[in-house]
């Protein structure tokens, strides 16, 4: 079973619905964690989600055959993983304008991928967040993603 949690301030309706305002994001703002729990229907179900039909993502034979530990998590659904950590903290007025992902690391089923993220630049309406995914081996995701945030009238 997939599992995901973040930290008590927002698990509990912590943040504010809309997300935060423009005015009151500032560089050094981190963002709750999120952890996800890759079990291997996660791996396969999102590789196939995402149409990634490569065998190492869905068959650990071919994986390991492969010089692999086991199935690992493909690239687009990480994509997706860094989008939906910034969009959940920014709320549903977000518009993600840019990610920009460096992999590290596999994430191999059964692992845990930890995103954080820290604001590190703020510049016009763009908010720049530098987020790092990491799992029992180290770095798995570094990524910088550009936000903007729809006002309330848009």
């Amino acid at each position: 079973m997939t599992t995901a949690s973040r930290s008590d301030s927002v698990r509990g309706g912590g943040r504010a619905a809309g997300g935060p305002e423009p005015t009151s994001v500032q560089v050094g703002t981190t963002l709750p964690e999120l952890a996800v729990h890759a079990d291997p229907t996660f791996v396969i179900s999102t590789a196939l989600a995402t149409r990634d039909f490569q065998d190492v993502h869905h068959d650990r034979d071919k994986a390991v055959a492969r010089g692999s530990k086991d199935i690992f998590v493909n690239i687009l659904t990480d994509t997706g993983l860094v989008q939906r950590f910034v969009t959940d903290w920014a709320g549903p007025r977000a518009i993600v304008k840019s990610i920009a992902l460096r992999l590290g690391v596999p994430l191999y089923a059964g692992d845990t991928l930890t995103l954080t993220g820290t604001v590190s630049a703020v510049d016009g309406d763009d908010i720049h967040i530098d987020v790092v995914g990491r799992d029992s081996l180290g770095d798995h995701i570094t990524a910088k993603v550009v936000i903007a945030l729809r006002g309330t009238n848009d």
